[in-house]
């Protein structure tokens, strides 16, 4: 695995899953390098982030946020990072492990090896791959990513996923400062804009489980970015002010 691999992380209050994620990351790879966005944790995420740096000589950097910026920024700041920094391959993952940490190598390999140039872990590219949501929150979320899918035209099923590797040329040719949504809309729009400046998207199977320590960051207001944001996308690409 390339010494060009940055796996950002953004997170709020996960004090308690920072240190196993930090350990399993870290893990992986001598070279695999994270980048924790912290948007002003009261507890502690940062400074645990801190205690550990010296540890892992140069692998582990820490961005702190004055506050709850969004899901969106924290991404923008980590690419703008990964890309003044000089990585080949930027990953976005949770703190959650909703994501597995061991699944990171699949989508590295996959853009590595030049078939794709976002490698996207989806939960619905071999059926349904998720563990302990509730119903409900299934139906939401596997209607949404239709609807995200009818309306765009995007070649994927996992229009929202969060677990990915996306190629620094990517990054280069979309104009990320341009990318202003924030919550699921985020990486519908990041997958869009990459899909419409040409660039090739491929899943990879994964399984995804709800969080064990935490409180889900989801809110109505999430969902309904991700409704009306859609349409836009779509406009702009017709009249090409994308």
């Amino acid at each position: 695995m390339s010494d060009k691999t940055l796996v950002i992380v953004p997170t709020y209050n996960e004090s308690h899953n920072v240190p196993r994620l930090i350990e399993q990351v870290m893990g992986l790879a001598p070279a695999m390098h994270l980048l924790i966005v912290d948007d002003g944790s009261p507890d502690g995420t940062a400074q645990i982030v801190k205690d550990q740096q010296e540890q892992y000589g140069g692998r582990l950097h820490l961005i702190e946020r004055s506050g709850k910026l969004g899901l969106g920024t924290a991404y923008v700041r980590g690419f703008k990072y990964a890309l003044e920094h000089e990585y080949d391959y930027i990953c976005e993952m949770d703190a959650d492990f909703s994501h597995d940490p061991d699944d990171l190598p699949r989508l590295v390999n996959k853009v590595k090896n030049s078939d794709a140039d976002v490698a996207i872990g989806s939960r619905y590219a071999d059926g349904i791959s998720i563990i302990n949501w509730p119903l409900s929150r299934l139906i939401l979320s596997y209607s949404a990513n239709l609807y995200a899918r009818y309306i765009t035209g995007l070649p994927i099923f996992d229009t929202t996923a969060g677990f990915k590797c996306i190629h620094r040329n990517v990054l280069e040719h979309i104009p990320v400062d341009g990318i202003k949504s924030n919550g699921y809309a985020f990486q519908i729009e990041l997958h869009f804009r990459a899909w419409q400046a040409g660039f090739t998207l491929r899943e990879v199977a994964i399984i995804f489980r709800e969080r064990e320590e935490g409180v889900s960051k989801m809110s109505k207001g999430i969902v309904w970015e991700a409704i009306w944001r859609v349409w836009t996308l779509k406009l702009q690409s017709i009249f090409g002010t994308l």
